[in-house]
């Protein structure tokens, strides 16, 4: 008999939903292409401008600011560059500098140099040092060009959220630019490219229950904006050309609209679901570490550090179990290593950290079996000190 699989691990990505699946189907039937002016292309037209309307609502931004593209790192690669221009003028960006707690795709830095980049640090808390950002940016070379500040909102790991905005109000004191990767936070928390005085939003369409494959770069406006990455036929707007994803596109709108809807719903939910597996952890396990859990956090993630566990041996024991979960995140081809963000925030151990991240489907049964499976494998660990 197979054993029955439990998904826990929604932020390295949401399975399918409905609405996304149904609107693709409905999509495979329309044969034109959203570039041509016929009857057909503009039915097609038509279809893709209906998803970066429901974008661009997930992130109160405007329709037209939208640039569809292959997916979230596609778009870190676009809009992190020193080659700016607004209108025909060329604008230079000298730096790059991004929070040492960024997901790779941002801290590869796009098409700034090494040399280009600085880390800022965060605290033990994992949260942004906004102290140490605004020294940096007071000590930034105008004459060289503009700064450019890198600060996700919701961390992968951790699920911690971060001071965007106020790193923003930074970012626009010394004339820079506000780059903000709302990947992890899209559909979990309410957004608004305005409120957060954000110059640039990227969300992936995999981790809202869109398909894979597709994802935007959103802008707050259209004067200042990236050289293009990918040129050729001058779609979107000439900001990124190829022909349209169609039917990753629209799912991904589908997607987002169903997330837009009773988010404060589904977060109190999930949250209770968080809440109740980690309040089981620590009666299981009184020394596991529950990374963030005093801060701001996201209601669905739950990062820690078990004592005795190496984080690949704990993702391989809660697999065998049947629970799907992440050492980390999963964002570099199933690599499990040392995770950059709790070495940024000072935890310094060797074994790492397991993940835990729920969804809108998430049963309490599902929180159940991972409790079950947690006190299974703290019970059978050789601790410091215990005899063999």
């Amino acid at each position: 008999m197979a054993l029955q699989r439990t998904y826990l691990d929604w932020n390295a990505t949401a399975p399918l939903s409905d609405a996304a699946r149904l609107a693709m189907v409905e999509a495979f039937s329309l044969p034109g292409n959203a570039s041509s002016v016929h009857s057909e292309g503009r039915v097609a037209r038509a279809a893709v401008e209906k998803a970066r309307r429901q974008v661009a609502s997930l992130v109160g931004a405007e329709p037209a600011h939208v640039t569809f593209t292959s997916g979230a790192t596609e778009a870190s690669n676009h809009v992190l560059t020193p080659d700016y221009r607004m209108g025909r003028a060329p604008v230079t960006v000298s730096r790059l500098y991004a929070s040492a707690i960024e997901h790779p795709a941002t801290r590869e830095g796009g098409r700034f140099a090494p040399d280009q980049m600085t880390e800022v640090p965060v605290t033990p808390a994992g949260i942004v040092d906004l102290t140490a950002l605004e020294a940096l940016l007071a000590s930034h070379d105008q004459a060289s060009g503009l700064p450019m500040v890198a600060v996700m909102i919701v961390n992968n790991e951790t699920g911690i959220i971060q001071p965007v905005a106020e790193a923003a109000a930074l970012a626009h004191k010394y004339r820079g630019l506000m780059v903000v990767d709302a990947v992890q936070a899209a559909g979990r928390i309410a957004l608004d490219i305005n409120a957060l005085d954000a110059d640039f939003l990227i969300v992936s369409s995999h981790k809202i229950g869109g398909p894979k494959g597709v994802g935007a770069l959103i802008s707050r406006g259209e004067v200042l904006m990236p050289k293009p990455l990918i040129r050729g036929g001058g779609q979107e707007k000439g900001h990124r050309s190829g022909t349209e994803n169609f039917h990753a596109i629209i799912g991904f709108g589908a997607a987002a609209e169903v997330m837009s809807e009773d988010m404060e719903g589904r977060r109190t939910r999930i949250g209770e679901l968080r809440d109740r597996l980690e309040q089981a952890m620590v009666q299981a396990a009184p020394d596991v570490v529950i990374h963030g859990a005093d801060g701001p956090r996201v209601a669905n993630t739950s990062f820690f550090t078990l004592p005795g566990i190496k984080a690949e041996t704990g993702q391989i024991a809660f697999d065998l179990e049947g629970i799907a979960l992440s050492a980390g995140s999963a964002c570099s081809s199933g690599k499990v290593g040392q995770s950059h963000v709790l070495t940024a925030m000072g935890f310094n151990s060797d074994i790492g950290g397991l993940r835990i991240s729920l969804g809108p489907e998430t049963t309490e049964a599902d929180i159940e079996t991972a409790i079950a499976a947690f006190r299974k494998i703290a019970g059978r660990r050789k601790l410091p000190g215990q005899a063999a």
